[in-house]
């Protein structure tokens, strides 16, 4: 997978802290990834699951889903990376929007056991124009497969970062924010304002 690199700085005139928003489908490890990284301890708005519609026999023992958000903030250098979860179950996306918007950049959590429900996820993400990454979660049952199969799988761009992750591990996770960030200062234009 992609190697990311080990430190991010804030661009000059760039602000010192940056919202990102992370985002899949229900039961792919958001939760759990902001639970993990976090320097304080997390917001999560877990509640029991009270509504079928949802494909779950991914994860038969799920018995909680995020009702709004999961909220998390980390020091990365001088960056101050405030990461948003959104929720999973399709009942709740509306709230999307809310939680999206100020962000400077995304992560679409996937599984490579099944690619196909992170569409909807990587369809909003590229209509709001934000940098992003795609993040392959390693389940223990789940194939491995190389970065350029997953970007076919996934038709994204040859630009578009696909980074290995276990969303259980602080470091694997502060990696992948890492790459995110990097992305996305290398992706975005910097104002002219800025920039002279």
């Amino acid at each position: 997978m992609t190697a990311p690199g080990t430190t991010v700085r804030r661009p000059a005139g760039g602000p010192p802290g940056l919202k990102i928003v992370l985002t899949g489908p229900l039961g792919i490890g958001k939760t759990t990834l902001v639970g993990a990284v976090s320097d304080i301890v997390p917001l999560t708005t877990e509640a029991r699951m009270s509504a079928a519609g949802d494909d779950i026999s991914h994860s038969p023992n799920k018995v909680t889903t995020t009702v709004a958000m999961d909220f998390g903030r980390l020091a990365i250098n001088d960056v101050t990376v405030y990461v948003f979860g959104t929720p999973g179950q399709q009942r709740f996306w509306f709230m999307w929007d809310a939680i999206v918007h100020g962000a400077v950049a995304a992560v679409v959590l996937v599984d490579t056991r099944r690619l196909q429900d992170s569409f909807r996820h990587l369809d909003y993400i590229e209509r709001r124009r934000l940098p992003f990454v795609v993040a392959v979660n390693r389940f223990p049952d789940a194939r491995s497969y190389p970065p350029a199969q997953i970007r076919d799988a996934l038709t994204l761009d040859g630009e578009v970062p696909v980074i290995e992750v276990d969303a259980r591990d602080r470091d694997s996770v502060r990696r992948l924010l890492i790459a995110l960030v990097e992305h996305a200062i290398a992706t975005t234009p910097i104002p002219a304002d800025v920039a002279s």
